[in-house]
């Protein structure tokens, strides 16, 4: 009996923690200042707001990926320094590679490298 405990209980361990581990993957889709997508919706993104966009995440406001399947928050060393390697990039379709991972629901990617244009 303790046995069957035990291996249920790393079942459930494993199986409640899969989310928190970083795999990596390819993220396609637009370049987007988080903030104005979450309060201004479809209006919040795209070539009409880059310049808000710009200018919001060169204060170093997150930026992430809206991707056919959901929102990921850009982290890593492209959101540094006020997120100086993503400025070209803005309300750009780009395919993006790194480690993404999900808690809470909450995408995140790790990007490891950008390229526009995808």
């Amino acid at each position: 009996m303790r046995k069957i405990l035990a291996t249920l209980a790393a079942v459930a361990l494993v199986v409640g923690t899969s989310s928190l581990f970083a795999a990596e993957q390819t993220v396609k889709g637009e370049v987007i200042d988080v903030q104005c997508h979450v309060k201004r919706g479809d209006k919040g993104h795209g070539a009409d707001h880059a310049n808000c966009a710009t200018s919001c995440a060169k204060k170093g406001a997150p930026l992430a990926i809206l991707a056919s399947d959901g929102v990921y928050e850009i982290a890593g060393d492209y959101a540094k320094d006020n997120n100086a390697k993503l400025i070209e990039y803005i309300a750009k379709t780009v395919e993006a590679k790194g480690e993404v991972t999900e808690k809470d629901g909450k995408k995140t990617i790790a990007v490891t490298s950008i390229k526009a244009g995808m």
